[in-house]
């Protein structure tokens, strides 16, 4: 629901309000992953290592607070002489970064030790769809609040992290973490940096030892140079490209942000009824079933990332951002299954980071390329290049499927 608040006009705040350029769009999100990249590593260690429980709601905290401060960064822009609302729309960023690395990774290994590895695939289905009935509150809430002001959904969804940090603290358990240990080779008493150190590089050995982690860390690394290119920009180039149809519903004249909300409904209510039937169909707990899936999954994002790239009119648009939004749902519990089926319990954390991180780095690299396209020549070019981007996970799967 936060997410949802935040997220659904962001793009009426950044391109509108702030007036930011398809490459200052991917520079805030370069801020974020180059964040993610460095912070990843040791949020995923402290999980493993201390508290899976600890580090998400640390990282609740940190993101309301990241999140209020992104949504004030239109004030703090008029009211600072020092820093433009760019520059604190960039520093909201890092806290955002540190935030997500601090759940990222910890909260898919709290789930698989609290259930056990042979119930978390159909549990990530669940939670991915009772979580999309979140997303449909957040959308209303999302435009209700953009017409009263275009950074008010980022100050609203702050605050419901904060109070979601507030929440777990009181009703969050832990009750079956396998810590990673290691003492100190010269005292009696751990020492902190170096079991972190021993920790981190236990699971790269992890992932050096089994092909499939490597496999998986291409596709994170493909996989975030794209998504990259598409997030920031695809409700910039319905803005700006595209436009929106003039259309009265009931005497009611739907504006810019009517039109995204409504957007975000149809994928919801479309990702509902698909997310069922997976739910329904498809055994996550056999591998081969879930690669031949993510497969023909990765076939669609390409072909709607293309289909939006080429889109003649509003319509057209339409049903690619549906088609590619519905796909990329289903995919998200369909990774989490297959990485955690190939993690030890030890390492969880440690390794999902690792991916997290490969993910930034793609994004980190990925993203400003693709926003310079845009800049360069346009932004139809640069969803061409996300979908370019995506192509290689293809090779990866079929190797993967193959070597299994």
């Amino acid at each position: 629901m936060a997410n949802a608040t935040m997220f659904t006009t962001y793009a009426i705040y950044q391109v509108i309000a702030l007036g930011l350029n398809p490459l200052q769009l991917l520079l805030v999100g370069m801020i974020l992953e180059v964040t993610v990249l460095i912070f990843e590593g040791i949020t995923g260690v402290i999980a493993d290592m201390y508290s899976r429980r600890l580090s998400v709601i640390l990282g609740m905290f940190v993101l309301g607070f990241g999140f209020v401060l992104e949504g004030s960064a239109m004030w703090l822009g008029e009211a600072s002489l020092l820093m433009s609302a760019f520059m604190w729309l960039l520093l909201a960023q890092v806290f955002f970064g540190i935030g997500a690395t601090f759940i990222s990774g910890a909260d898919t290994a709290w789930i698989v030790d609290e259930v056990g590895e042979e119930r978390a695939g159909r549990i990530f289905l669940k939670a991915k769809r009772v979580g999309l009935f979140g997303t449909l509150v957040g959308i209303v809430l999302s435009v209700s609040l953009s017409a009263i002001g275009p950074n008010l959904p980022y100050i609203a969804g702050g605050m419901m992290y904060l109070m979601l940090g507030i929440f777990l603290l009181i009703f969050m358990k832990e009750t079956n973490i396998v810590r990673a240990v290691c003492e100190d080779e010269t005292s009696q008493a751990p020492s902190h940096w170096r079991s972190m150190k021993a920790t981190w590089l236990s699971g790269a050995q992890v992932i050096g030892r089994q092909p499939v982690l490597l496999l998986v860390l291409i596709v994170t690394l493909f996989s975030g140079a794209a998504s990259e290119g598409y997030d920031r920009l695809w409700q910039a180039f319905l803005i700006v490209d595209i436009g929106f149809p003039q259309v009265e519903l009931q005497g009611i004249h739907l504006n810019m942000a009517s039109w995204i909300g409504l957007i975000a409904v149809m994928s919801t209510l479309l990702s509902l009824l698909v997310m069922w039937v997976v739910e329904k169909r498809i055994d996550m707990s056999n591998e081969r079933v879930v690669l031949r899936g993510m497969i023909v999954l990765t076939v669609a994002r390409i072909a709607g990332v293309l289909a939006l790239a080429f889109a003649p009119s509003f319509a057209w648009a339409l049903v690619a951002i549906l088609l590619f939004e519905v796909v990329r749902t289903v995919n998200g519990p369909m990774y989490d299954t297959w990485l955690n089926l190939n993690i030890e319990s030890k390492s969880r954390a440690t390794v999902i980071s690792m991916m997290s991180q490969s993910d930034a780095l793609g994004q980190t690299a990925g993203g400003p390329f693709v926003g310079w396209i845009g800049k360069r020549y346009s932004v139809r070019m640069s969803l061409v290049a996300a979908a370019v981007l995506l192509a290689p996970i293809l090779a990866v799967y079929s190797r993967a499927r193959h070597k299994r």
